[in-house]
């Protein structure tokens, strides 16, 4: 077993202050708005390269990344997953090109799901084009073409583009400041 000591000397030293094992700038999530002596905000501020020549030779430009409501990914080196991108470049909101479809269904379609309600009669159903629906997140008109394909009500909808029906895509997540450690 590990004397106390050498092991409380390790937690230290992997820590944020002094004499930590983290190298000049590395970024590090941290649960407060102020950053520890040593630390730097990670918010696109320019920095001396006298006063940090260390941080200096990770950021050349004499720039901190700006890491405010971002996330971190990982560099593709040549896998593929990202290609064309170089190091601490950034990169705009995407969203993959993508299909909703809606239940054939001869006769009344009520509560077609991703909150699209319509009735649809008999009618109707066997027309060559109609405007339905409505936008869910904001129950404001949207315009979606409802198409059938014959009497089997075989259809297709075309919408808008996705990117127009909310401002971005995003997973669950918690928010941090990102710091950089300057020397």
């Amino acid at each position: 077993m590990m004397p106390f000591a050498r092991y409380f000397c390790i937690f230290i030293n992997v820590g944020l202050g002094e004499g930590s094992a983290l190298p000049v700038g590395v970024p590090v999530p941290w649960p407060s708005a102020t950053p520890p002596t040593g630390w730097l905000k990670c918010n696109g501020a320019a920095f001396s390269a006298e006063e940090y020549p260390e941080l200096a030779k990770a950021y050349p430009t004499n720039k901190l990344p700006d890491l405010r409501g971002e996330f971190i990914r990982g560099w593709d080196d040549g896998r593929g997953v990202d290609s064309g991108r170089t190091l601490l470049t950034n990169q705009e909101h995407a969203v993959i090109s993508h299909n909703h479809g809606i239940p054939t269904k001869v006769g009344s379609v009520t509560n077609i799901p991703y909150g699209i309600e319509q009735v649809i009669s008999d009618e109707t159903i066997f027309s060559s084009a109609k405007t339905v629906g409505v936008d869910y997140w904001s129950n404001s008109e949207r315009v979606f073409t409802y198409t059938t394909g014959g009497r089997n009500g075989a259809e297709s909808v075309s919408s808008p583009d996705a990117s127009s029906l909310i401002k971005e895509t995003r997973p669950r997540n918690l928010a941090f400041a990102y710091i950089v450690r300057a020397a």
